[in-house]
């Protein structure tokens, strides 16, 4: 009898063991960053899930930016070489490069300085887990670019307050080795009636405002991106029909190049990309980007 109760109880504490381990989640992954130079933050995990092959563009293709592109690349070089750089937001028009010129601007010059230098992305909502990351990332031997794209907030949205925690580094202050970027399509992140609105309901309505707008002032950097000129949009046609070899008359190109804009209603770097792969599709070309 005494045999069957202690099996009874064996059997009972092993059940509460699995569920526990079951509330408990994924033991967290051990980090390994050799595996790549771009990684992706996996929160629940603890993890820096590696990225082999990233999704870019050589730097060489991005046309129309020049002038935020070397102030970028600069910024990024400084940065490298162990000197004073700063946060980064790049805003504006959408299709423009702003996630694009990230990535080239941090593969340039990583192989161009031999630097170390690791991009790892958070998703727009696990920005709350930005104070894991940065204790996790400032032990790293590496120099490294935290990077949001597409990054906003809503609504009752709380968790910008993490991104300015993350910014200002609190007391600590940010860590030598980490940088934060980011690409929104609005300058201040916040939706305007939801600043209109904090300010009809706030007891000091200047105040409400100052708190969300102060988040983009942890920025140094604001990299204005706008809507590209024919000429530019043209331009983009070209490089990318000269990198990749396509076989098409010129003014047909362009011909096809602006009936295409005119689709879909603007012209942008993205909408030069889309056109470029339907011709090299056409053409039965593969685009090798690296």
């Amino acid at each position: 009898m005494s045999e069957d109760k202690n099996s009874l109880i064996l059997t009972e504490i092993r059940r509460l063991t699995a569920a526990v381990e079951r509330l408990a989640g994924p033991p967290p992954v051990a980090n390994d960053w050799t595996a790549a130079d771009c990684f992706v933050w996996a929160p629940a995990r603890m993890h820096l899930q590696p990225v082999p092959r990233p999704n870019r563009v050589a730097l060489t293709l991005i046309r129309g930016v020049d002038h935020v592109r070397d102030i970028l690349h600069e910024n990024t070089l400084r940065f490298t070489e162990g000197f004073a750089a700063n946060n980064v937001l790049l805003w504006g028009a959408r299709g423009m490069g702003k996630s694009s010129l990230v990535k080239a601007v941090h593969e340039d010059v990583r192989r161009t300085t031999g630097v170390s230098l690791k991009l790892v992305e958070v998703h727009r909502e696990d920005i709350s887990t930005l104070p894991v990351l940065l204790d996790l990332v400032k032990a790293a031997p590496h120099r490294v670019i935290i990077f949001c794209d597409d990054l906003s907030f809503d609504h009752d949205d709380t968790a910008y307050k993490s991104l300015k925690a993350a910014l200002d580094g609190g007391v600590e202050g940010r860590p030598d080795n980490v940088l934060f970027y980011a690409t929104s399509n609005r300058r201040h992140l916040l939706p305007r009636n939801m600043m209109e609105n904090e300010q009809s309901t706030a007891i000091n309505p200047s105040e409400a405002v100052e708190e969300k707008v102060s988040l983009s002032d942890r920025f140094g950097l604001w990299l204005g991106f706008h809507k590209c000129s024919q000429d530019d949009y043209l331009q983009m046609i070209d490089g990318y029909a000269d990198h990749f070899k396509l076989a098409l008359d010129r003014s047909q190109m362009h011909h096809e190049a602006l009936e295409w804009a005119t689709t879909r209603g603007a012209r942008s770097g993205r909408v030069a990309w889309q056109y470029i792969q339907d011709l090299a599709g056409r053409q039965r070309i593969a685009l090798d980007q690296d």
